[in-house]
């Protein structure tokens, strides 16, 4: 098993800034991937970035590449998501996620077996 804790949400004008933090405890070695997904009121969960141990690879949704930035402190077993340049179209409930099976395919919320509670990000005009 494994356990996700998000937290740094809030509100903020637009054109700022948040950290997202994930905090991961129990079976951590088992993790393949970590990403953050978000969800705005009345639309589909959308996928945003994503870290996979296999290669140190990062990915970025097209909507948020060049101004999010995904990384990570082995050490915490924590996955930050920077936020910048924050737009009112960023409002959403943002998930971190956890996958421990195999997967090619870390932008698919299908392929992450745990997930986090969600923190509400709001940014205002």
């Amino acid at each position: 098993q494994v356990q996700l804790v998000e937290s740094g949400g809030g509100l903020v004008q637009a054109g700022g800034s948040l950290r997202l933090s994930c905090a991961a405890s129990g079976r951590t070695f088992s993790i393949r991937a970590m990403g953050w997904f978000r969800q705005a009121p009345g639309k589909e969960r959308e996928f945003v970035a994503a870290f996979s141990r296999s290669g140190d690879s990062t990915y970025y949704s097209n909507s948020v590449k060049g101004r999010f930035t995904i990384s990570r402190d082995n050490a915490k077993s924590t996955v930050y998501l920077q936020m910048n340049s924050l737009k009112p179209e960023d409002t959403a409930v943002y998930s971190c996620a956890a996958g421990t099976r195999y997967s090619s395919s870390w932008y698919i919320g299908t392929n992450y077996n745990y997930w986090g509670q969600g923190t509400q990000v709001t940014v205002s005009s």
